[in-house]
C-alpha cells in the first residue's frame, strides 16, 4: 500500500535546521496494523502526518498504491485524506456546536454525497460504536470516551482504506483506552483496513502487528515485537 523511499522531512528555524525525518525508507502492507513508538519529539507525528498528506516531505517519494504523493496538487491531496484516509486524534476535534451525528456527517458533505445518503451512513456508524442514544448530543455532553468514538465514526464516514492514529488513547483512562484499542484492532482484522497509529503506550503498541520504532527522525524496525508473517 505504502512506499516510503528516503522520505527527509527539515524544518528551518532561527537555531538552524531540525531534520524531523531523516532518509526513512519502509513499507507498509494493505490491511496491516502497525504502531509507531518513540519519545517525544523523535519524529513520529511528521511521519504520520506525512503519510496522511498534511505534510509534504522536503525530499525522497510517498507512493500510495504506485501514486506520488509529492507530486498530487493541493486540491489532489485533500481528496485523499478525505476519501482514503481517516484521522483519530488525541483531542477528537469534534465540532462543538454540531451534534455527534452531524460531526460524523461532515466528511462525506466535504465528499459531495447526495444528502440522502448521508444521514443514513452516519446513523449506522454511530449505532456501531455504541452511540444510538447519543446522536443527538452535542460533544460537551459526552464522556471523553464517548467523544473519541465518534471521533472514530467520523474517521469511517468516507469508507477509508487507512486510519491514521495519532495518540487515540493518550486522554483515555484504561478501560476505556482498551474498549477503543479493541475497536481499532477490530477495523484492521474484521474490517480489513490498514491502521496505522503513534502512541507511547505499550498497551497500545501491543495491538500492532508490526511496530516501528523512530529515534531522531529515523526508523527501524522493532524486531523483538514484529510478527514475522505481516508485512
Amino acid at each position: 500500500m505504502y512506499l516510503l523511499e528516503n522520505v527527509t522531512k527539515t524544518y528551518s528555524g532561527r537555531r538552524g535546521s531540525v531534520h524531523a525525518l531523516c532518509d526513512v525508507s519502509l513499507r507498509i502492507s494493505e490491511g496491516s496494523c502497525v504502531a509507531i513508538t518513540g519519545p517525544s519529539g523523535s519524529g513520529k507525528t511528521t511521519l504520520l502526518l506525512t503519510l496522511g498528506g498534511l505534510i509534504r516531505p522536503s525530499s525522497g517519494r510517498i507512493l500510495f498504491h504506485d501514486e506520488d504523493l509529492s507530486r498530487l496538487s493541493d486540491r489532489e491531496l485533500a481528496r485523499y485524506r478525505n476519501r482514503k484516509i481517516g484521522f483519530v486524534l488525541q483531542t477528537f476535534n469534534l465540532i462543538p456546536y454540531l451534534s455527534a451525528l452531524e460531526n460524523v456527517m461532515v466528511p462525506m458533505l466535504f465528499d459531495g454525497r447526495k444528502n440522502g445518503d448521508i444521514d443514513p451512513r452516519a446513523r449506522a456508524l454511530i449505532e456501531r460504536v455504541g452511540l444510538r442514544d447519543r446522536a443527538d448530543h452535542l460533544p460537551r455532553e459526552l464522556s471523553v470516551g464517548q467523544q473519541q468514538r465518534v471521533a472514530i465514526a467520523r474517521a469511517l464516514a468516507n469508507d477509508p482504506e487507512v486510519i491514521l492514529a495519532d495518540e487515540p488513547t493518550g486522554n483515555l483512562d484504561p478501560a476505556l483506552a482498551a474498549e477503543v484499542l479493541g475497536f481499532l484492532r477490530t477495523l484492521c482484522e474484521k474490517d480489513g483496513r490498514t491502521v496505522i497509529l503513534v502512541t507511547h503506550s505499550p498497551e497500545a503498541a501491543a495491538i500492532g502487528t508490526r511496530r516501528l520504532r523512530l529515534l531522531d527522525g529515523a526508523c527501524r524496525e522493532d524486531s523483538s515485537h514484529n510478527d514475522p508473517t505481516t508485512g
